[in-house]
């Protein structure tokens, strides 16, 4: 529910076939740099957010967040990603297709991972029970995202001014309690939303991931 986020039901399809397995030699991840290093950050939304659980949908039109680069060297890692964590994010002016008032409450260390390669990797991490949607009205209901765990959705970052997060369709496990008309069935969601990061330290050198 971040982004432009979507939760809705996931059906995989398993396509079975017989075929010799060549295993190849491991590849390393590439070396990741993100600049400039210890750099005040701010997340938001780059347009409303929605959401779906079962038949249910919604859409939230406000997300904050603040948290920083790491300061060298740990905004390096010669063979995999670095993590910029952004807190708690708040996220406000939700709506639902239900006749509910809608309140999302997060907690927990959230972060933005990236890995840089020829499509650099953005992916929004979420701590156990990180985000909770609940509504209230005509339904009861509460729906916890990552109730187990933490959970890593995986997407794109892309360089720019100002550089962005996009997660498109990515499964993410939910879990809703309440009145019968709630998605009480729901166990599996998908996500997909975009996030800004600004620089909020120099705002003329936007947060760059390299090599």
């Amino acid at each position: 529910m971040l982004g432009r986020f979507t939760f809705t039901c996931l059906a995989l399809t398993a396509a079975s076939c017989t075929a010799v397995a060549v295993a190849s030699p491991a590849q390393a991840d590439a070396s990741t740099t993100v600049t400039p290093a210890g750099a005040a950050v701010s997340a938001v939304n780059q347009g409303p957010l929605t959401f779906a659980a079962g038949e249910v949908t919604g859409s939230c039109n406000t997300v904050n967040a603040n948290g920083s680069v790491p300061a060298a060297p740990g905004n390096q890692n010669a063979s995999g990603p670095v993590s910029v964590q952004i807190g708690s994010p708040t996220i406000g002016d939700c709506s639902s297709s239900l006749p509910v008032t809608i309140a999302v409450s997060t907690s927990g260390t959230w972060g933005v991972q990236v890995q840089y390669g020829s499509t650099i990797t953005g992916s929004l991490t979420i701590p156990q029970g990180g985000m909770v949607i609940q509504g209230s009205g005509l339904a009861n209901c509460t729906t916890v995202v990552a109730p187990d765990g933490p959970v890593t959705l995986s997407g794109t970052f892309t360089n720019g001014n100002p550089p962005t997060v996009t997660i498109d369709n990515v499964s993410a496990p939910i879990r809703t309690t309440g009145d019968p008309i709630c998605p009480t069935d729901a166990t599996t969601g998908s996500v997909s939303g975009t996030l800004v990061l600004n620089n909020t330290t120099d705002p003329s050198q936007p947060i760059t991931v390299g090599p």
